[in-house]
């Protein structure tokens, strides 16, 4: 039998009307088993929140920020594993069971395996080394659909309230305590970001501010330098 545990899947958003119901409607599998999904939004100027919610256990609305958003719904989550997940990010349907496999195990966190949509062999490419560079440094990024026990993320203090890395602040954080359980079936992220800006673009963006943020830069300073350089990619 499958280890009995309770999951909270709290996901963050700002103005994702267009695409909220294909999200959640894939989650509605995990709320037949009883497990909790709460939408936290931004403050959203359109119909995110009303479209979320018959489609929730509960809509959330908190200050604009990922990592302020994703706080805010740990803070009235009743699962006992607190799962943040991006709205353009699909979980794999085996993704309860690995689960309850994490849930058995001695770790205290964990994230997915990714894989970008797309049909390009380069967003293939580079899914493989985000998993592989995951898997090597322990640290995982808000793409790969990270995972806690509530226990420790509560003791950790939840995210840092910065503008960007605060997936990476706090798996560097969470890392001190286990190392990850890393699921090898992928989560699906959309490859929008990637093909807007231009995937060779994105890597290098990523690569730098990553940079930057391993030598001492401020989250604040490396939010501006990402939406200037999504500006001049526009």
């Amino acid at each position: 039998m499958p280890h009995r545990f309770s999951l909270s899947v709290i996901i963050p958003v700002w103005r994702e009307a267009g695409a909220i119901e294909s999200t959640l409607s894939g989650l509605q599998a995990l709320r037949a088993l009883g497990h909790e999904i709460i939408v936290v939004d931004g403050g959203s100027d359109d119909d995110t929140a009303r479209l979320a919610g018959p489609l929730c256990d509960r809509v959330v609305v908190s200050e604009l920020g990922r990592a302020v958003q994703m706080n805010a719904g740990a803070d009235v989550a009743l699962g006992d594993v607190l799962l943040f997940l991006h709205a353009d990010t699909r979980l794999p349907a085996s993704a309860v069971s690995r689960l309850s496999e994490f849930a058995e195990s001695d770790a205290a966190w964990g994230r997915f395996d990714v894989r970008l949509t797309g049909r390009r062999r380069l967003f293939r490419v580079i899914g493989w080394f985000m998993s592989q560079r995951s898997r090597l440094t322990g640290i995982a990024t808000g793409d790969q659909a990270i995972f806690a026990r509530r226990s420790v993320f509560e003791k950790m203090g939840g995210f840092a309230p910065v503008p960007l890395m605060e997936d990476v602040e706090l798996s560097s954080r969470l890392k001190q305590v286990s190392r990850p359980f890393c699921i090898s079936d992928p989560v699906i992220t959309d490859s929008r970001r990637w093909q807007k800006n231009g995937p060779w673009r994105t890597v290098f963006l990523m690569w730098r501010i990553r940079w930057r943020y391993w030598r001492g830069a401020s989250p604040e300073s490396l939010a501006k330098l990402y939406r200037a350089d999504v500006r001049n990619a526009k």
